[in-house]
């Protein structure tokens, strides 16, 4: 059961002294149990005790041990006892007396194969082996921690079960693989806790949170807390079903962003928890029409000023909202309302808070050495050793822990761009180049790979998006033919040059109308997201409403005719939360959007304008089937920069009607205008971002227009059209056959 190493041995007074100094290197090696041919050696540290004794739990025995030392060390020799006897511990001092189950005598949890599986960077289900895991060990009931911290001298379990007293729960060191373990009986689910870790160099290393702690303290205090997840409840099988079988280039996606501490606030502007959130925000989403709901980081993160993008706990949703078992219900709902779940994941970097993961062990572990690699000077964190397989598979670990434990739906995966380029925000001169003398970080690349390749494989029907904002190649290319392997990769170019584009008077419009066109010449290069996000709401760039030049009425009609644009282009969409009803203060993580704003007409056309258009992208194949291929897209007017104009044509399959998409940049109404269309008749305008319903002005075509054959813009047939001012229109073909 135990090392002879000390049975039935008087301890020496060196390892006495060690023991109670917490500076012994194996304290398992004469701690517990340790049967020998005189008996059954038991020994054990109890500060404060003054008096213990063990008792076997069928009561054949019972004896007391002897206090070698002031602190509460103690020992003795039990004749009769055997290896394999169950105890507990009685425990007394002049203010009362105690007993408790003896961590010493139980045996590790993990095995060789875990060790081998972690050391090849494999363990693919590392979330279930490290971390703190209520089970039933050797017939007692209580938490197994697991670690990694191989350049440790000792590691302890430290909590509040224990006064965080480092001596009494110091860990059991796995040699091979550099994993410390422990089993502590009788411990429950709440149990709060760190690790204290000896350096190499035999300093303290500051308190640390478990790296696969599942749930953590509310900010300002950082304690991991022992959770379940194993046993939250689920009935979106159908759901997942679906999800599997779709093909998500195919499928309209249309994603609402959601920061879930702004979104809405409670009564006394605190936090909601999450059920209340997912009483609100869900109905709210689906209503709206979207298909996939992205929230901004929930791992838990110790600032709120962050907005969750400087994670410490990787896999503990953050307890601002609640619990695990809080957010796998509001994921659940979501499913149930027919609405994916996407996270904002971050695996690129982390913050340099004492509590968290850098230099975990006393040294750089997780993190690249050199801060030429391993430190983000935009940030102020630290990068992840992505050549390190330890590191790897922990990150590995935790996509696969979102998307199986949570049934998360993607993982859109933060600052892709700053983990491929070595040279990412640093001048010359203070980066470290690759083997071959290059910027790219290939030990980057190859994870982005296998991360890909490992959630494809994993059969849940989950996505991955890149916000990847650099011409890297390839980015949703399958890995198989050189590329990184995303779903999707956002499509910062066309952010950057609409918003540019948006943003200047309709007067000088025509001289940047290329910034309109521009982007068609590489929409199909990738598959892409069209990103309105969070990033250009903030840090004084004000919101989509504040950038539109002109008065109220040019304004929202802007606001209108931009979501009209996006929503007619090829490519998926996604909205940031507030912009859906056109907010004009610039998103602040401190408080609740501005809901007030919908009593106003304008800001509650511009939510309907939305809703409209998310029904018909979902509605029409036209609008979304052939997203990611040139296939679904032509153009009618490309060069019509005098008038800022722009139309193309958007296709699905054979048998769907196509929908031209028309867009008017000016505030001018311009009537009689020509457009070319490939298929005379009836062409009804399902779409008008200057309708009253929407606040607009009303002008429009009266609901349809009749296609003649005449030739214009290279097509065989042709309308005459009106064109609201600051205006988007989409026009379906309807066939005959469904003309009444």
């Amino acid at each position: 059961m135990k090392s002879k190493t000390s049975a039935g041995r008087r301890l020496a007074e060196s390892e006495v002294a060690a023991l109670v100094s917490g500076a012994h290197g194996d304290p398992f090696a004469v701690l517990g149990p340790h049967a020998s041919r005189q008996g059954l050696m038991i020994r054990a540290l109890i500060p404060g005790a003054e008096r213990v004794e063990a008792r076997s739990a069928d009561g054949r025995w019972r004896a007391p041990l002897t206090r070698r030392h002031a602190e509460g060390l103690f020992e003795g020799l039990i004749k009769g006892a055997a290896a394999t006897d169950p105890y507990r511990l009685f425990a007394a001092n002049a203010s009362g007396a105690w007993d408790l189950d003896d961590a010493f005598r139980f045996g590790p949890v993990l095995g060789p194969m875990d060790d081998h599986l972690f050391v090849e960077g494999a363990h693919r289900r590392l979330f279930e082996r490290l971390g703190a895991h209520p089970v039933e060990h050797q017939g007692s009931a209580g938490v197994a921690f697991a670690v990694w911290a191989p350049n440790a001298r000792r590691v302890s379990l430290v909590g509040d079960f224990n006064a965080w007293d480092g001596r009494r729960n110091p860990m059991r060191k796995r040699v091979d693989s550099g994993l410390w373990e422990t089993f502590i009986p009788r411990l429950r689910e709440g149990a709060v806790y760190k690790y204290e870790i000896l350096g190499p160099d035999g300093a303290l290393v500051p308190l640390k949170a478990d790296p696969f702690g599942f749930a953590a303290e509310l900010r300002p205090s950082t304690a991991s807390v022992v959770s379940r997840i194993d046993a939250f409840a689920w009935d979106d099988d159908a759901w997942r079903a679906r999800a599997r079988a779709a093909d998500p280039r195919r499928q309209p996606i249309s994603i609402y962003e959601a920061h879930l501490g702004s979104w809405r606030r409670a009564a006394d502007d605190g936090f909601l928890d999450y059920d209340e959130i997912a009483a609100r925000l869900i109905p709210y989403v689906v209503d709206m029409g979207f298909t996939h709901l992205e929230l901004m980081p929930v791992s838990e993160h110790p600032l709120d000023d962050s907005w969750g993008y400087q994670p410490i706990g990787l896999f503990a949703p953050t307890r601002r909202f609640g619990d695990p078992a809080g957010f796998a219900r509001l994921v659940n709902e979501a499913h149930q309302a027919g609405l994916g779940v996407i996270l904002d994941w971050v695996p690129a970097h982390f913050p340099v808070d004492r509590h968290g993961l850098a230099r975990f062990d006393g040294t750089a572990l997780y993190e690249y050495a050199d801060p030429r690699r391993g430190f983000h000077p935009d940030w102020n964190t630290a990068i992840f050793d992505f050549g390190r397989r330890e590191v790897v598979n922990l990150l590995l670990a935790n996509a696969l822990y979102w998307l199986e434990v949570f049934h998360i739906d993607g993982l859109r995966v933060d600052a892709v761009a700053s983990m491929l380029h070595l040279d990412y925000s640093r001048p010359a001169g203070t980066w470290l180049p690759n083997a071959e003398g290059g910027r790219e970080n290939r030990e980057a690349e190859a994870f982005l790979k296998q991360l890909n390749v490992l959630v494809h494989d994993a059969r849940c029907g989950a996505l991955t998006m890149a916000e990847e904002s650099t011409t890297w190649p390839g980015v949703t290319l399958p890995p198989a033919l050189g590329g990184l392997g995303f779903d999707f990769k956002w499509n910062m170019g066309w952010m950057n040059d609409t918003l540019e584009y948006m943003a200047r008077d309709p007067v000088h419009r025509r001289y940047h109308h290329r910034k309109l066109t521009f982007g068609l010449l590489y929409a199909f290069s990738e598959a892409f997201v069209l990103p309105l996000s969070h990033d250009e709401v903030v840090h004084g760039k004000g919101t989509i409403l504040s950038r539109m030049p002109g008065d109220a009425w040019r304004q929202f009609a802007g606001v209108r005719a931009l979501y009209g644009y996006m929503w007619g282009y090829p490519g998926k969409k996604l909205l940031f939360m507030g912009q859906d009803f056109a907010q004009r203060r610039e998103w602040d993580f401190r408080g609740e959007l501005d809901w007030e704003r919908l009593g106003d007409p304008m800001h509650a056309g511009v939510k309907a304008a939305v809703r409209d258009l998310n029904r018909l992208y979902r509605a029409t194949p036209a609008l979304h089937a052939r997203d990611c291929e040139a296939e679904g897209f032509r153009w009618i007017v490309v060069d019509d920069e005098g008038q800022s104009v722009a139309v193309w044509l958007r296709l699905g399959g054979p048998e769907d009607a196509p929908v031209a998409v028309v867009c008017n940049f000016t505030p001018v109404v311009r009537s009689g205008y020509r457009i070319g269309l490939p298929t005379v008749g009836r062409w009804l305008e399902i779409f008008n971002s200057d309708a009253a319903a929407y606040g607009g002005s009303g002008q429009g075509n009266l609901g349809a227009v009749e296609a003649a054959p005449t030739p214009s813009h290279g097509y065989a047939a042709s309308a005459v059209i009106t064109l609201p001012a600051l205006s988007a229109l989409y026009f379906r073909f309807q066939p005959e056959t469904q003309q009444g």
